[in-house]
């Protein structure tokens, strides 16, 4: 999870697409809001419910435009092989 909000930090699209589940990866390339800043990850809770799959619920603190946000997000990854994949997740 924090490898993947670095990588929403440093725009690299590459990297993203690399850790997303194929069954649930976007088609069209990612795109970045421009202006926005990263301010910050909580990670609130992380549960491996098996071998291979996990939840992770975090909150990531952004602004842009002089406007702050923040994602709350519960998301789910599964493991195959040695790699962990991001494959959805909730948010409110």
């Amino acid at each position: 999870m924090r490898s993947r909000y670095s990588a929403y930090v440093l725009e690299q699209a590459d990297y993203l697409r690399d850790t997303w589940h194929p069954s649930t990866r976007p088609a069209e390339a990612l795109r970045f809001g421009d202006g926005l800043r990263w301010l910050g990850l909580d990670v609130r809770r992380h549960v491996q419910t098996d071998a291979d799959h996990a939840v992770v619920e975090f909150v990531a603190r952004s602004k842009q435009g002089g406007r702050a946000a923040r994602l709350h997000e519960t998301s789910r990854f599964v493991r195959e092989g040695s790699h962990w994949f991001y494959v959805d997740g909730d948010t409110d």
